[in-house]
């Protein structure tokens, strides 16, 4: 793992998640997913979440098949979230059947221990 902290923009232009490769965290530093080396995004629990773009932001079809269930690698430690970041590049629009994750769904990548697909305790 590289200690390069990347942000990953929603479309408004605020850094919610952070990549330290294959990692993704949270505003808190708190793990929420992972990355593939195709750049897909996965959430910690190996569900299919959508794909990384160049911009950086994560996006996702709206109408998409199902796909298989990823292992998650093993859960990293907390991480410090940078004070400042740079300001996001001039990002273009985003079509329609297209969804921003980060800023319409952002319950799809939830740290381990919240989500819907958590395994109900006994």
């Amino acid at each position: 793992m590289t200690n390069t902290i990347i942000p990953i923009f929603s479309s408004r232009g605020d850094a919610d998640a952070f990549l330290v490769y294959p990692y993704l965290f949270n505003r808190q530093g708190e793990w929420i997913g992972f990355v593939t080396p195709q750049r897909e995004v996965y959430s910690v629990l190996g569900h299919y979440v959508g794909y990384l773009t160049n911009d950086p932001r994560i996006f996702r079809k709206r109408s998409q098949e199902e796909r298989p269930r990823l292992k998650p690698p093993a859960p990293p430690g907390r991480i410090r979230i940078p004070s400042s970041n740079p300001l996001p590049k001039m990002m273009s629009d985003v079509p329609f059947e297209i969804i921003d994750v980060l800023q319409d769904e952002p319950e799809l990548l939830h740290t381990l221990d919240s989500g819907e697909f958590r395994a109900d305790m006994d």
